[in-house]
């Protein structure tokens, strides 16, 4: 049986570039429709090419529920400087929900998570029951996720593969210290402050000189560049706010309220929510005692239309799914009920 791979669609990125790629266009209905237009022709363009090449057995695409997060909550200049959306592409929005979920698709979203943040807990529960990923962004935040031979991310501006060898060669660093390079660069897109006079280029060198954010700030009276001295020991604050502010993992606390919410258990133990997922509900009903008097095994496919006959004839029938796994993730199909 081939392995599950998950494909996770960033797409809040998708409608922004589908958005500013084409002139202003209106539907039958007079509505603004450009970006639902680009978003939809972008969706059909990657299916096609994954149905043709070696494609997900699973695939979701995942959106921005609001411009407030709790990083805004940690600092509050994050991203501050962005207007807010163009008044045409605001009711376009609900439409390009509707468009992911006509290709049978689900879109997910929450309230105080970036698309980021949630494309970082599905990777690490698709990654713990031994699935592979692939993450459809080319974001710099998302890259610190790469794991080679496990998850990657696919760049379809440019139709490539992004791994570990991506982020050797444009960071100088491996993809799980590449977080501590983006603190000390910042990000002027997001507002993230990061070390003033500390480039791309600077912060590669410090962390392969010294290994880590803390490793380099304890090192900062040392160094012998007076100027750089001097900014990483007065901003090392900002750099340690930096680092909390570029995709680290997992956030705690409205972490905690998506994953009750879906109802992940062992993503709750791991995050340290013991009580949490103690608080869900269990999810195995005892069992009901089987009645194998009303019970047929269906094998033959002269068995099957008779069923389907029936089912015609009655105007109605249930189905249920029998899997080898109460856990959807780990879950293998072995037969359906009627």
């Amino acid at each position: 049986m081939a392995s599950n791979h998950l494909y996770l669609v960033d797409g809040s990125g998708y409608i922004f570039r589908a958005y500013h790629r084409l002139p202003p266009l209106t539907n039958k209905h007079g509505q603004p429709a450009g970006a639902v237009y680009g978003f939809t022709t972008m969706m059909w363009k990657l299916v096609e090419e994954l149905h043709a090449a070696d494609g997900p057995t699973h695939m979701a695409v995942i959106f921005d529920a609001s411009s407030k997060t709790f990083r805004n909550d940690m600092y509050d200049q994050y991203k501050a400087h962005r207007p807010p959306p163009p008044e045409d592409l605001v009711p376009q929005f609900p439409m390009i929900r509707d468009a992911t979920r006509a290709f049978s698709l689900p879109c997910i979203e929450e309230e105080g998570l970036e698309a980021d943040d949630i494309i970082a807990c599905y990777a690490k529960a698709a990654l713990e029951a031994d699935w592979k990923v692939t993450i459809v962004s080319s974001d710099k935040d998302l890259m610190q996720l790469i794991e080679p031979g496990r998850l990657d991310l696919f760049d379809t501006m440019n139709n490539r593969r992004l791994g570990r060898e991506h982020v050797l060669e444009k960071f100088g660093v491996e993809p799980g210290q590449l977080g501590d390079v983006l603190a000390l660069m910042g990000d002027a897109v997001d507002n993230v402050p990061g070390v003033p006079g500390v480039g791309p280029k600077t912060a590669s060198e410090l962390i392969q000189t010294y290994g880590d954010l803390e490793a380099v700030l304890a090192a900062a009276p040392c160094i012998k560049k007076p100027k750089l001295s001097q900014n990483l020991i007065e901003h090392a604050d900002n750099a340690r706010l930096s680092r909390e502010l570029v995709l680290k993992g997992l956030p705690r606390e409205p972490l905690q309220e998506f994953l009750m919410h879906q109802g992940f258990r062992s993503l709750l133990t791991k995050l340290g929510g013991e009580e949490a997922s103690a608080a869900l509900p269990a999810r195995v009903e005892d069992a009901i005692p089987f009645n194998h008097k009303n019970y047929e095994t269906v094998i033959t496919e002269a068995d099957l239309d008779r069923w389907i006959a029936e089912a015609h004839a009655a105007g109605v029938v249930a189905l249920d799914t029998e899997t080898d796994d109460v856990d959807c993730i780990r879950a293998n199909l072995v037969g359906i009920s009627l």
